[in-house]
């Protein structure tokens, strides 16, 4: 959580208002001052209506403090679903970037590199990476002033990209997390199903249930054109099938899935679910007995109906998975799960999501950046959104 000591107010050269400097040419004034723009927010709402760009001041580093200069942020939907105010982890309106009524920086995630620090700062120097130790810091911004305590520094950061690091603390710890779901313990040999299988989370586990010798059965959303290269695009990664929701629905599927899984000799003992909806119903009949059905996400907006048989005679588990809370309760867990994850990137064993690089200098217009952010909620998207930012 960024810190609420508001920053000390430029004096030096009285004739200038720090929020002024922030549409000078240079990123840091001649004495010590960043200039930063944040994408903010003072009420709740859709992000094009209520997300605003905002300049301020950032004082030099003291005592425990740290000056972060953010490399690259994603724009997740729970950063959309925290704007709106949907969200149950909530944003942190504050005074502290000089204005009179409390405002919130959008943003959860991100990767950031220490660029000041006090004199009793203990855990991270500067040049190091730092990633947020837990939501609603407010990453969408081009600096940021915080405590020591607040982040983690990147153990080596060589041979990582800003996006690889900015992008990991999410989906794929989510994903990562999931397969280790403390009731399945899955084994190599054995199958797990998912939903949404082409977003981040689900590329990710696809990748890691190959690695661990799992195999997959992966849904997607039909879709008017690209299907199947996307459906080879997903077996590349090391999915075992890939089909589309209309398919998962078909009279015939259990036929196919029975011959997927050797008559059934081979458990599907893990369902993944990000959509909700009648996807998810269909999703959970073909769990084995025992099996746990983990949503961790509602993207249909949809709920679903809970088989009785899978109940009944099937006894499934059917439960839920929050990284963030489960990352709050364990940061020691968390903090190991992203360091692997990382190494995996650095031996070329984990490939990264597809992403839209959203470019953001200090030219950078306000509506571009809030374009991108609404732009999520609209239609299909080649990658995940990722700010991007230059000017150091």
């Amino acid at each position: 959580m960024a810190s609420k000591r508001a920053p000390a107010i430029l004096t030096a050269r009285p004739k200038f208002h720090p929020c002024q400097l922030a549409t000078a040419p240079r990123t840091i004034s001649t004495y010590g001052y960043e200039q930063a723009k944040a994408l903010t927010f003072a009420e709740h709402g859709e992000p094009s209506k209520v997300l605003k760009l905002h300049g301020h001041s950032i004082s030099p580093a003291h005592g425990s403090l740290i000056t972060l200069r953010f490399l690259a942020s994603p724009i997740n939907p729970a950063d959309i679903n925290q704007i709106q105010g949907v969200y149950p982890s909530k944003p942190v309106f504050t005074t502290s970037l000089s204005t009179s009524s409390p405002i919130a920086v959008g943003g959860n995630e991100g990767v950031a590199e220490v660029i000041g620090v006090g004199s009793g700062v203990k855990t991270v120097a500067k040049g190091d990476w730092v990633i947020m130790k837990g939501p609603s810091f407010g990453t969408w911004r081009t600096h940021a002033q915080t405590d020591e305590s607040s982040v983690f520094p990147i153990a080596d950061k060589s041979g990582l990209t800003p996006i690889q690091a900015g992008t990991v603390s999410i989906n794929p710890t989510t994903a990562y997390r999931m397969l280790k779901y403390p009731s399945s313990s899955l084994q190599p040999g054995e199958w797990f199903i998912q939903n949404g299988a082409n977003s981040g989370v689900g590329r990710s586990a696809i990748q890691f249930g190959k690695l661990w010798g799992l195999k997959s059965i992966n849904v997607v959303r039909d879709r008017d054109s690209g299907i199947e290269e996307l459906k080879k695009e997903l077996q590349e990664l090391g999915a075992d099938v890939v089909v589309t929701d209309t398919e998962l629905a078909a009279p015939k599927f259990k036929e196919k899935v029975m011959s997927w899984t050797d008559e059934g000799r081979e458990p599907i003992r893990l369902g993944l679910n990000c959509v909700g909806g009648k996807t998810a119903t269909n999703l959970a009949k073909y769990l084995s007995p025992n099996a746990d059905m983990v949503t961790y996400g509602a993207m249909s907006k949809q709920p679903f109906a809970l088989p009785a048989a899978a109940l009944i005679f099937k006894n499934i588990n059917f439960g839920g998975f929050w990284v963030s809370k489960w990352g709050k309760e364990n940061p020691d867990a968390r903090k190991k799960t992203i360091e692997e994850i990382l190494g995996l990137m650095k031996e070329g064993k984990f490939k990264d999501t597809p992403v839209d690089e959203v470019k953001w200098d200090h030219e950078t217009k306000g509506d571009t950046l809030i374009d991108a952010v609404q732009g999520t909620l609209e239609g299909y998207r080649k990658g995940k959104s990722v700010f991007v930012f230059g000017d150091p």
